[in-house]
């Protein structure tokens, strides 16, 4: 009778065990799905470039620093996809055309970004984790200063983008984020100074290619 006593509660005790392992591994496979970050945003813009019509020369866009937002959702723990929000203001010039340099204003673009990404950790602490991404972006231009012309009209464009990063842990929901995005962007520029030369409107293609760099805070829910 013993025996049996003793062989139940071991089996018990086996069947306990067994459920709570199971119940830590499924733990362990739980994750947050959605997290949102909050960056601020170095953009420059080294490969500008033009083909100016009529006049010739080239373009100047000056860099500038903005604050990003951006909301993430996960489908497993390692592939996500992340829509960026963020907007920049940019000076531009016309340099080194037949008439000098002219100055175009300024013009705002709102370039909303969404990319697919995949993450990993780098050991099983789980505090360093980069990412990589790509995607598309469709930028808008608005609130434009034509400066020294009558106007300045900009295309709203579809572009691409490529970014990679690292998320630090601080914590399971908080984390330190480290982001580098390049945006592949284009736009066709008509630039009317009829107020400075009769009847001369100046067509353009211009080439932005943005690089942004960011860092910022990041929570899981």
């Amino acid at each position: 009778m013993k025996r049996i006593v003793f062989a139940i509660m071991a089996m018990s005790l086996m069947t306990l065990n067994f459920v709570n392992a199971q119940e830590k591994s499924e733990t362990s496979n739980e994750f947050k799905r959605w997290q949102v970050r909050v960056r601020g945003v170095g953009v420059v813009t080294p490969d500008q470039s033009a083909k100016i019509g009529i006049i010739g020369g080239d373009v100047q866009i000056s860099d500038t620093f903005i604050p990003e937002l951006d909301f993430t959702y996960f489908f497993t723990e390692h592939f996500a996809a992340e829509l960026i929000l963020g907007t920049a203001k940019h000076d531009v010039k016309a340099i080194n055309t037949v008439a000098g340099d002219i100055d175009l204003g300024s013009a705002w673009l709102l370039p909303p970004t969404l990319t697919a990404q995949y993450h990993f950790y780098v050991s099983d602490k789980k505090i360093v984790k980069p990412y990589i991404g790509a995607g598309v972006n469709y930028t808008l231009f608005y609130n434009v200063k034509s400066g020294a012309v009558a106007d300045v009209k900009y295309e709203n464009s579809l572009g691409y983008a490529a970014q990679a990063g690292i998320d630090l842990n601080l914590t399971d929901s908080f984390f330190i984020n480290i982001d580098a995005k390049r945006l592949f962007l284009k736009t066709d520029v008509t630039v009317d100074a009829t107020n400075l030369v009769a009847g001369l409107v100046v067509p353009a293609e211009v080439t932005i290619d943005p690089w942004l760099f960011g860092i910022g805070v990041g929570m899981r829910f």
